[in-house]
């Protein structure tokens, strides 16, 4: 297993630097970008383009008023728990708009379990290294992508881009992720318009309060055990 790093431009700015595995670079690119609210969907998006080697993408914006912003203003650097070096450099492309609470859904134990077993028998990569994150996307008992990663923020956001790319509603979706939940990781499903994520870890008291507050339907210790 190889770490492969990528660097993400907006409107020709560079804007991130992406620590992760290899694969589902435009679903990553999209996810993340959905997940830090600089686009609030597909549409938003003009093109993608990713270099041959996957180094490098760029993302064109259909509104590129921010494009114009000067490139001397000051950078930071939004670290998120996972440590992978998932930097936000320009500071223009972050907001800090209020999320959208969430319209719960149905939903049966029976298909957390089914995801459960689906992460349990189809993360090769993990059974070989015990060193990936895995993140599966789902509608009722129907899995619709799975994918892993270095990072579990990173698997989430492949599994929000590859819905972005399929035109899936996420507001209809369940995701399951290998990963503890901490804050960072419920503002991701929340910012994506998810009601429902579930992991076979375990959440931090803040992430509850969060799950609370914007009616996210939080399932932890997801195993039939």
């Amino acid at each position: 297993m190889n770490e492969h790093m990528m660097d993400v431009y907006i409107n020709d700015h560079l804007t991130m630097k992406l620590v992760c595995l290899p694969q589902h670079l435009t679903e990553l690119v999209l996810g993340r970008l959905l997940t830090e609210q600089i686009i609030t969907s597909s549409e938003d998006v003009d093109h993608i383009y990713i270099c041959e080697y996957g180094k490098r993408a760029k993302v064109y914006l259909k509104n590129s008023a921010r494009s114009t912003q000067s490139s001397s203003d000051a950078f930071v650097e939004v670290t998120p728990t996972c440590c992978t070096g998932n930097h936000i450099l320009n500071d223009y492309f972050v907001t800090s708009k209020e999320p959208q609470s969430l319209t719960p859904i149905f939903w049966k134990p029976e298909w957390i379990f089914h995801m459960a077993d689906a992460f349990a028998d189809g993360s090769p990569l993990h059974g070989i290294t015990f060193a990936t994150h895995s993140c599966i996307l789902a509608q009722k008992d129907h899995i619709l992508f799975s994918c892993e990663d270095i990072g579990q923020h990173n698997a989430l956001d492949k599994v929000i881009g590859y819905a972005l790319r399929h035109n899936i509603d996420l507001h209809q979706c369940m995701v399951y992720s290998s990963g503890r939940i901490p804050t960072d990781m419920t503002l991701k499903v929340i910012h994506a318009g998810i009601p429902i994520l579930s992991s076979k870890a375990s959440p931090t008291s803040e992430a509850i309060d969060l799950a609370k507050k914007y009616h996210l339907t939080l399932i932890c210790a997801a195993r039939r055990d």
